[in-house]
């Protein structure tokens, strides 16, 4: 199901690092992510419900600034 809040996500196990992009263009790197949190995040129904509960204030994160 398509988020209103989230654009797109992306995992890369190598680094443990979850690639979240929003709908308000801004983008953020977790860092230290188990793939199993990822993997739920991305089966989750309801993406910003479960990023709110599961992915926000738990894991470290970067802000990723494109110009």
């Amino acid at each position: 199901m398509p988020s209103t809040v989230i654009r797109s996500v992306a995992y890369r196990p190598e680094t443990r690092e979850l690639d979240v992009l929003f709908t308000t263009g801004r983008r953020y790197v977790f860092h230290e992510v188990p793939v199993q949190a990822a993997e739920d995040f991305r089966a989750a129904r309801i993406k910003g419900r479960h990023f709110n509960a599961r992915i926000r204030g738990r894991y470290r994160f970067s802000e990723i600034c494109e110009d």
